[in-house]
């Protein structure tokens, strides 16, 4: 693997807000992880007999928003909210995270009805969405059962490891 090979590897990453990402090829051990969201990737590890590390220049992220976007009057303003309501309703919440890096799928297949909607009854064990992971379709299951009251994924979306994919209000 050369350097123009990895560079463009690190825009991909960048480009799909990937954090971490390891591969091995032959006796090549890449292992790229960011910091954060305002920082440039960065090459951590590189091990290969025979084959010395060269140093990355490092890609540029690209800018989401230089400042925050202006706020009205009346946006500024505080909303009152009963903290008990919130928290009580928050406690009753089960979150269902991503068990594993993927490309997040509400339904089996481009048109048919998603699995589950806002406001659905679940019960464990059934489909809630599929990951998709190196071409093959994961099928994540609810472990409680309940009503979705949140989907903190879009369809199509990349999801990470450990990422929140759905808030269950358990019954």
């Amino acid at each position: 693997m050369n350097q123009k090979e990895i560079k463009e590897l690190i825009e991909l990453l960048v480009e799909n807000d990937i954090a971490e990402f390891e591969m091995e090829r032959g006796d090549v051990k890449l292992h790229i992880k960011r910091a954060g969201a305002d920082h440039a990737p960065q090459l951590v590890q590189v091990s290969a007999p025979s084959v010395q590390a060269v140093p990355l220049v490092p890609v540029a992220a690209p800018l989401l928003s230089a400042s925050p976007p202006p706020v009205s009057a009346d946006a500024a303003k505080p909303v009152a909210v009963p903290p008990s309501s919130a928290a009580d309703e928050e406690a009753n919440l089960h979150i269902v995270k991503s068990p594993i890096v993927g490309t997040f799928y509400e339904s089996a297949s481009p048109g048919a009805p998603p699995f589950v909607v806002v406001g659905d009854s679940v019960k464990e064990g059934q489909v809630l969405c599929i990951i998709e992971a190196m071409k093959l379709m994961n099928e994540i299951e609810a472990d409680a059962s309940g009503e979705i009251a949140k989907q903190f994924v879009n369809n199509g979306s990349p999801v990470e490891y450990g990422m929140a994919l759905f808030a269950i209000r358990k019954s």
